[in-house]
């Protein structure tokens, strides 16, 4: 008896429609993009999230995959987000004692760079005259993309919406963000990586500092026990 060879078609079709194939893109997509940004001498434009996020949409647009059908297996990701989140209290407790002389200058500047991103993002958005649905994910932008959904989801905001604004923020600030900081002749490491922090979150500060180090994870747990309250001020004005 002669067995047939499965048809590639068939093939391709199986592994499409398998929550394993979507996570395996994602995957390999920020490969690539890692693998682009250290051949070009770590260069801000060859950003590895942008690039991956560019890869993704063009093959789920190229196979015509919903949303719905690539998170099935980018959900494995999405979960870890708030797992790396929780450890992050690892290295701030060992590291603590570095940054505690300057907690104060650093709380300050945490607040106020935090209010004016709120206030920038969501007064030119009103000025532009945007959907109220884009203003409200426009509040929690400037936080890590996990605490950030959270955020959303309590302000009654669009989760979604929020984590696609929370990482071109991030991307943004990546590309851009060491110019400026050069530009303005900030070259403490603890500067320039708390600024990164503040304005990009984690992907900004990982494009300034080597691995990303305590200022970003510093402000995150005050990210998390704060900002609901600050955006929910701002959201009860608006």
């Amino acid at each position: 008896m002669i067995h047939e060879q499965p048809q590639i078609a068939d093939i391709w079709v199986y592994l499409s429609g398998s929550p394993l194939f979507a996570l395996v893109i994602t995957l390999a997509a920020y490969q690539l993009g890692n693998l682009l940004y250290q051949r070009t001498n770590n260069n801000p434009f060859a950003n590895p999230v942008a690039i991956a996020v560019v890869l993704i949409a063009l093959v789920l647009y190229l196979m015509d995959m919903p949303y719905q059908k690539y998170f099935e297996g980018a959900q494995f990701v999405h979960f870890l987000l708030g797992t790396a989140t929780v450890a992050l209290a690892v290295p701030i407790y060992k590291g603590f004692s570095i940054l505690k002389t300057r907690l104060i200058p650093l709380t300050v500047a945490l607040l106020c760079g935090g209010v004016i991103s709120i206030a920038s993002a969501v007064g030119i958005a009103t000025f532009m005259g945007a959907d109220t649905t884009i203003i409200g994910a426009l509040y929690p932008k400037s936080v890590t993309t996990p605490i950030a959904m959270g955020i959303a989801e309590r302000l009654t905001a669009s989760p979604t919406l929020t984590a696609v604004f929370a990482v071109v923020t991030g991307i943004l600030g990546a590309i851009l963000g060491s110019s400026i900081l050069n530009l303005l002749g900030m070259n403490a490491w603890w500067q320039r990586g708390f600024a990164m922090g503040v304005a990009a979150h984690g992907i900004g500060t990982s494009m300034v500092l080597e691995p990303p180090g305590l200022l970003l994870f510093t402000r995150k747990p005050v990210y998390t026990l704060v900002w609901p309250w600050v955006c929910t001020a701002f959201w009860a004005q608006s």
